[in-house]
């Protein structure tokens, strides 16, 4: 069985939506506390020398990591989870699921660890990333129709990230004032009976 190396409230908690949504079965393996010297962190470099969650490791022991890269490899067998190939929101699916790992998550990389990247202002760099990462969920907003999910009547893949992200900064309030799209669609994504025990365990 495929391992998922996570911890809660990260982003493994897209991949293992992304997991039920597809139906496909996998051990979660809980590495909370990967971030820190310590046994945990230790396991996961052995698989990630990035040491970050999600890592995957598939049951020949090939190594994947990077949500987008799980989920491409998720849609080989489960091409119903995005939009049909040849479709006009086929590349749009593509565009805005590269966009949000090549820009939104950079912000937490240096965000959530500012004293990591720089010797100033520890606080001055947690502040940008912040005010820049609303500027890009306002631009995602602008992206999104009537729903409700992003592709309209059928859920995808892509809508996993919103599940997760309007529990991380700048949080519920932020995205039920300022992206009600995405925090409607965020919401719906929750409903789901499928879901709850993974939204529980993360604390989302």
């Amino acid at each position: 069985m495929m391992k998922l190396y996570g911890a809660p409230g990260c982003g493994s908690a897209i991949v293992e939506m992304m997991f039920v949504l597809a139906g496909e079965q996998y051990r979660w393996v809980n590495v909370e506390g990967f971030d820190a010297p310590g046994p945990q962190r230790d396991a996961l470099l052995e698989l990630n020398p990035l040491g970050q969650v999600p890592t995957l490791k598939l049951d020949d022991g090939t190594v994947v990591t990077e949500t987008a890269a799980i989920a491409l490899m998720l849609l080989d067998a489960h091409p119903e989870l995005a939009p049909p190939v040849g479709s006009a929101e086929r590349p749009r699916f593509h565009r805005l699921l590269i966009w949000l790992v090549a820009n939104v998550y950079p912000t937490f990389t240096y965000g959530d660890y500012p004293e990591r990247w720089t010797s100033g202002s520890a606080l001055e760099l947690r502040d940008s990333t912040n005010r820049y990462r609303q500027q890009l969920y306002l631009w995602l907003e602008s992206q999104f129709g009537a729903g409700p999910y992003v592709f309209g009547d059928h859920i995808s893949l892509l809508d996993t990230y919103l599940a997760a992200m309007i529990s991380w900064r700048p949080r519920q309030a932020w995205f039920e004032q300022n992206t009600p799209k995405m925090y409607a669609i965020a919401l719906k994504v929750r409903e789901r009976e499928d879901l709850q025990e993974i939204i529980s365990r993360n604390e989302l």
